[in-house]
């Protein structure tokens, strides 16, 4: 193999193993489509803002807690609780593998999000609290082509 050749080649494999990054209009209408605004009277801007706390958008963020948790993907999902890593003690309520909130395709982490919410209410996402709690989050979708659901 030449020169070139093993740069493309590098450069595909950094390219594949690249986390996806979302845009917040992007990540907007992905949470819309998927029935995020006004789910559990949660709005999609707090689940953007959320996302944006949580992770910065990244879907393939990690954050390893100090009990010994981790928490994976764009909504920073605990595998104490919601998923299991195979390695950790895990409830693994949303009844998934971790490694399903790390694609690009947040699917399995919207479904998963859902369950949380349903359960604890959109506080129990610390980066919620810390950051969206009773802010005006209308900034994170403005000029994204959605509509703003308010609770319901």
């Amino acid at each position: 193999m030449n020169g070139t050749m093993k740069i493309w080649v590098f450069l595909l494999l950094v390219a594949v193993a690249s986390a996806k990054v979302f845009d917040r209009c992007e990540l907007a209408r992905t949470l819309k489509a998927a029935g995020m605004s006004g789910f559990k009277n949660v709005s999609l801007a707090d689940w953007v803002c959320t996302a944006y706390a949580e992770s910065g958008y990244n879907t393939q963020a990690t954050n390893r807690n100090t009990d010994g948790s981790t928490d994976y993907g764009i909504f920073q999902i605990n595998n104490r609780w919601w998923c299991s890593n195979g390695q950790f003690p895990s409830y693994n309520s949303c009844r998934i593998s971790c490694s399903q909130l790390l694609t690009d395709d947040i699917s399995t982490a919207i479904q998963c999000a859902k369950i949380i919410v349903s359960q604890q209410g959109i506080s129990a996402w610390v980066g919620w609290r810390n950051t969206c709690e009773n802010k005006d989050v209308s900034q994170y979708i403005a000029g994204c082509g959605v509509q703003m659901k308010s609770a319901e």
